[in-house]
């Protein structure tokens, strides 16, 4: 079977997006809850402060760009980009309800991105550059429109064994059905977890004094049910695979899903470790 064109899984990708960013939108509060911390980190590696123009890379329902704006003030403005105009339709509602006029949403592909060289005097990035075909292309669009002495800072996720929530439904699936190994070179969620991956493409296009981080946290649900039920809703690989299974398989899969997140109960809720890899670099002077 021939492999997918970069534009083919692009296409695949803001479809898949699109389709569940109702779920996003619906489990927002929980979301933001509980993984805050994660946009405070990242504006805090890309060093953003009042008046700086930022470009937010697969913003999704709007992180970062949305604290990033809060950040750089009214002097300043963010860009928020992604594939998905589903998602970035609830990211604008969110930057309404802030009363945010400084961020802006528009579609379109990080590989090729629509600016002038040296336009932003930061880049920030959370849980988008590991699902690119072509991450290389993203590290070099990313040095040539950041401004000389500027920094860009992501987000992807470390080692599955270390994310267990994001692996159980997977793993539930493979007891029911035959899937085939994934390719660890093809765009996916693990794709940038090993140590010096992300930070090795930063350097080989021209980004100086990278910095590579494992951090470590948890998140947590009221109850096994509750992380079944969002899962079902924001997963687009896992609706897919859903799709394909028959009702009792999907019941199977369901109950092998909950009896596997009951076993990170820790006192009234269910709680997973996580882990995610921060890596910034700064584009010479």
């Amino acid at each position: 079977m021939p492999q997918p064109t970069s534009t083919q899984i692009i296409e695949g990708q803001r479809q898949d997006w699109n389709r569940v960013a109702g779920g996003w939108e619906k489990w927002d509060r929980l979301f933001d809850e509980q993984m805050a911390f994660l946009n405070h980190r990242l504006v805090a590696d890309a060093r953003l402060h009042a008046g700086m123009t930022v470009l937010d890379l697969g913003s999704g329902t709007g992180y970062p760009a949305l604290l990033g704006a809060q950040t750089v003030g009214p002097s300043g403005s963010v860009i928020g980009m992604d594939l998905a105009e589903h998602m970035l339709a609830a990211a604008g509602r969110k930057a309404t309800r802030l009363g945010l006029s400084n961020v802006s949403f528009r579609t379109g592909d990080v590989t090729t991105l629509p600016f002038d060289a040296n336009s932003f005097d930061a880049v920030t990035s959370r849980f988008c550059l590991m699902f690119l075909p072509e991450i290389p292309k993203a590290a070099s669009e990313i040095a040539r429109v950041l401004k000389p002495g500027s920094w860009v800072a992501a987000a992807v996720w470390s080692a599955p064994e270390m994310n267990p929530s994001i692996g159980l439904s997977m793993a539930a699936i493979k007891q029911v059905i035959e899937l085939p190994p994934p390719d660890p070179t093809a765009p996916g969620i693990f794709r940038l977890a090993k140590p010096g991956d992300l930070a090795g493409m930063f350097q080989q296009a021209g980004l100086t004094d990278t910095t590579d981080q494992e951090f470590l946290a948890d998140w947590s649900y009221a109850s096994a049910e509750e992380y079944y039920t969002s899962l079902m809703e924001i997963a687009a690989p896992v609706q897919n695979l859903m799709a394909k299974l028959t009702d009792a398989q999907q019941q199977d899969v369901k109950q092998r899903i909950l009896q596997a997140a009951s076993n990170y109960r820790r006192g009234e809720r269910i709680v997973f470790p996580m882990a995610v890899r921060f890596v910034a670099a700064r584009k010479p002077l």
